[in-house]
């Protein structure tokens, strides 16, 4: 009975010990920000953003978005990349007919998403998306726009967005590892 009293008792002195280590410790991990449980997210926190003029003609920039049968463009002078992250423009949708369709949009390099913001409206008006939500953006499919946008041009290195300079620039010359319009 007495080797199990002392068992019991060295039992009780390395808990005390182990939890006297602990309170002393958590402290000091909470201070240097070491977690064991989980790595620690940035929360993402999305910058404002106002809707811009109505696109004019002179200032689109096409880009090749594969073999939709539309022909995509992005407003130069809506082309804004924000503390964020965001890279937000203009994008102009055109049919072989020629009818148009614009709207405002964002993408996220460091997630790879795109949000809708608005849509325009022929009298050069926007209308606000009713449940803007941050999509994956598609890599197979028809609809690429989103896709060729991104890799080729505003998420080139990476998982941030460049200047909006460069993206510009880039799109203006058709600086993108596959172009037919080079």
């Amino acid at each position: 009975m007495r080797n199990h009293r002392m068992t019991s008792r060295r039992m009780m002195r390395v808990v005390g010990a182990a939890a006297l280590l602990y309170a002393v410790a958590s402290p000091a991990f909470a201070i240097f920000g070491i977690d064991d449980d989980k790595p620690e997210e940035k929360v993402f926190e999305e910058s404002t953003w106002t809707l811009p003029a109505p696109p004019q003609d002179a200032d689109l920039l096409t880009f090749y978005a594969g073999m939709s049968g539309l022909s995509f463009s992005i407003d130069a002078k809506s082309l804004t990349v924000d503390k964020d992250g965001v890279a937000r423009f203009t994008m102009v949708a055109t049919s072989k007919s020629g009818a148009k369709s614009v709207s405002y949009e964002g993408i996220r390099c460091e997630t790879r998403e795109h949000k809708l913001y608005a849509s325009g409206h022929p009298d050069g008006t926007w209308g606000k998306a009713r449940d803007p939500q941050w999509l994956p953006i598609p890599t197979t499919g028809t609809n690429l726009q989103h896709h060729s946008l991104a890799e080729d041009y505003i998420c080139k290195d990476g998982r941030k967005a460049g200047k909006p300079s460069a993206i510009i620039n880039d799109l203006r010359y058709h600086r993108a590892p596959f172009s037919p319009q080079t």
